[in-house]
C-alpha cells in the first residue's frame, strides 16, 4: 500500500536514501543543516533508510529523536534506492524535494542554486551535472568513461538533451514529481534516469547545474553488473516508448 501524501508545510524536504551508511549519516545531517540554515528556515531532513544492517537504522532514529526537523523512514528489507525515494517523497511535506547521496560527493555550496532553480527561477526539476564545461570532477578514468558512455546511450536512445542523468544531487517540484513517480518503474539506480527522461518527454522544465563532485568513499555501484542492468533498462524504456 502506498504511503499517504502529506500536504506541503515547509519549503524544502531533503531526502537521504540510506543503505548501510552509518559512517556518513551523522556528518551529512550536520553539514546539510548548516547549509540549509544559510538560505531557508523552512525545511525538513528525511532519512529514507532501506533495510540497513550496519546500525544506520539505530543512528537515524537517534537523530530523529534529537532534532525535530529530522525524520526517519525505515524499511525492513532493501527495496532499492528508487523505491526508497518514492516512499519518502510521498511522505515529504516540502514544496521542493531534494535528494542527495549521503557521502556528499557534490559540494553543498550548490544546494542553494539547486533549490532556487525551482522556488525562484520556476523550473520543475533541477539536477547537478558532472558533464558540463564548468563542472569539476574527481573520479577514476574507468568510471568517467563508463559514465560518459552511459549518458551518451541515454541521449541517443531516449532522446534526452541532458548531459548527466545519474548525479546523486537533484531537486524536484512537488506536484509534477508526485505525478511522475506513479509512472516510473525503476526501483534502483536507473530511477534517476527514468524520472528525468519522463519529465522531459512531458514538457517539464529541467535545469542542469555544473557542480564540483568527488567520490566520497567506496561506492555501492558494481560497475560491470550495474552497467549491464542499466543498459538493459535503457533498452526496455526505449521499447516501452516505442510501443506508446
Amino acid at each position: 500500500m502506498d504511503s499517504p501524501i502529506t500536504p506541503p508545510h515547509v519549503d524544502v524536504s531533503v531526502v537521504f536514501p540510506a543503505y548501510n551508511e552509518v559512517n556518513f549519516l551523522k556528518d551529512a545531517v550536520k553539514k546539510t543543516t548548516q547549509t540549509l540554515d544559510q538560505f531557508t528556515n523552512s525545511y525538513e531532513i528525511i532519512i529514507a533508510e532501506d533495510g540497513s544492517t550496519d546500525g544506520t537504522a539505530k543512528l537515524a532514529e537517534e537523530l530523529a529523536q534529537k532534532y525535530p526537523y529530522v525524520r526517519h523512514i525505515h524499511g525492513e528489507q532493501r527495496l532499492g534506492r528508487g523505491t526508497a525515494l518514492n516512499n519518502a517523497f510521498r511522505q515529504s511535506s516540502g514544496k521542493v524535494f531534494v535528494y542527495m547521496d549521503l557521502d556528499l560527493a557534490t559540494d553543498l555550496k550548490f544546494l542553494k542554486p539547486l533549490v532556487e532553480a525551482i522556488l525562484v527561477e520556476g523550473y520543475d526539476f533541477s539536477t547537478g551535472s558532472r558533464m558540463l564545461p564548468d563542472s569539476k570532477v574527481e573520479r577514476t578514468l574507468r568510471r568517467s568513461i563508463s559514465s560518459k558512455t552511459y549518458n551518451f546511450l541515454v541521449r541517443q536512445m531516449l532522446g534526452s538533451e541532458l548531459r548527466d542523468h545519474q548525479c546523486g544531487f537533484k531537486g524536484f517540484k512537488r506536484e509534477p514529481t508526485l505525478k511522475l513517480i506513479e509512472e516510473v518503474r525503476a526501483h534502483h539506480w536507473f530511477w534517476d534516469t527514468e524520472i528525468l527522461v519522463r519529465a522531459a518527454r512531458e514538457g517539464y522544465k529541467i535545469k542542469e547545474i555544473a557542480v564540483e563532485w568527488k567520490s566520497g568513499g567506496k561506492t555501492k555501484v558494481n560497475l560491470s553488473k550495474d552497467s549491464y542492468n542499466m543498459g538493459k533498462q535503457v533498452l526496455d524504456l526505449w521499447w516501452q516508448f516505442k510501443k506508446e
